[in-house]
């Protein structure tokens, strides 16, 4: 197994923010490859009230700690007061299907009774990305029994018309130090028409021990099979990824050790790491990620040789 080389915080957004809606914070760090040059990271960047908008940073391919454009207004806005977006989106996926770039999106909405809802759109660029419109102002995946307040979708594959959905779903609240946190867990589902997703899902991956939320899945295809990177937090505060493998994409086998990745000594990742997401370069491979406080201060990278994920992966996106 390879080690993970960290190569520093790329983004600091309160020092390399455009506009008053990306004060701090860029939230779910997700690469997808403009060309040969360029690999572009979709995030979610918080305003001063810290409602997200969905924005972009493009990077160096061959040195992704050199930023080369920021977008000076989001790609995708919040919702319409009163719709299940309109107190802030951040970024699920972004996958090449027909008839454009597809963005599964989480959107946030407060309630009198609860600390949030979460539940997942869907919005497709037709100019390479560059800006999105919404398919619907209601969610793809909705409130469901099992997932009455977080369905929360973080990870696609389409391939022969069909598609793969990994989600996280919530259905209750974690009270610690007499402060609601949610709790969750992983599951799956698949469907030809993303207009009719299935009420019946599958369980992937459930907290265990002190777990009492575990989330954000970003699935990859190794040579036939699946592994998973997700996020996990306990009760004594710990918030890491955890790494799982599959031959099907349904049942999985927790290997967290198998990260290779450990908190730095002092700095913006030395409390928390979080929401990894990959991305192959030449025989590299790209990590892209939060650090403490779920990403405050922006977004990192850290590279590992590729032969850290079994060689010859198909990271989607």
């Amino acid at each position: 197994m390879s080690e993970w080389v960290k190569r520093g915080l790329v983004f600091e957004t309160a020092r390399d923010g455009v506009g008053g809606w990306m004060c701090h914070s860029a939230l779910t760090p997700t690469p997808y490859r403009i060309d040969d040059d360029r690999i572009r990271v979709y995030a979610g960047f918080r305003d001063a009230d810290g409602v997200s908008r969905i924005g972009y940073v493009d990077v160096r391919a061959d040195y992704p700690a050199t930023i080369v454009r920021v977008s000076t207004e989001p790609v995708l806005d919040i919702g319409r007061d009163g719709c299940f977006d309109d107190n802030g989106v951040i970024l699920g996926d972004v996958v090449d299907a027909p008839g454009g770039l597809h963005m599964f999106y989480v959107g946030f909405q407060r309630v009198a009774k609860a600390k949030f809802l979460a539940f997942t759109g869907l919005a497709v660029s037709t100019d390479g990305g560059d800006h999105f419109r919404r398919v619907q102002e209601t969610p793809i995946l909705d409130r469901a029994p099992g997932r009455s307040t977080i369905g929360a979708v973080h990870s696609v594959i389409h391939e022969n018309g069909h598609w793969r959905l990994w989600y996280a779903a919530g259905d209750d609240w974690e009270i610690i130090g007499g402060q609601p946190f949610p709790r969750y867990h992983i599951r799956h589902v698949e469907t030809d028409d993303l207009e009719s997703l299935p009420r019946r899902d599958q369980v992937c991956v459930q907290p265990r021990g002190s777990e009492y939320r575990i989330g954000r899945p970003r699935v990859y295809r190794q040579g036939g099979k699946y592994v998973m990177y997700f996020t996990r937090g306990n009760l004594g505060g710990e918030y890491f990824p955890g790494v799982a493998y599959s031959e099907d994409g349904v049942r999985w086998e927790r290997r967290d050790e198998a990260l290779g990745m450990t908190l730095s000594a002092s700095g913006w990742d030395s409390q928390v790491i979080c929401y990894p997401a990959l991305i192959p370069q030449r025989d590299k491979l790209l990590m892209f990620y939060n650090g403490n406080d779920m990403g405050v201060d922006g977004f990192g990278v850290a590279e590992a040789d590729g032969a850290h994920f079994g060689g010859g992966a198909d990271v989607h996106g």
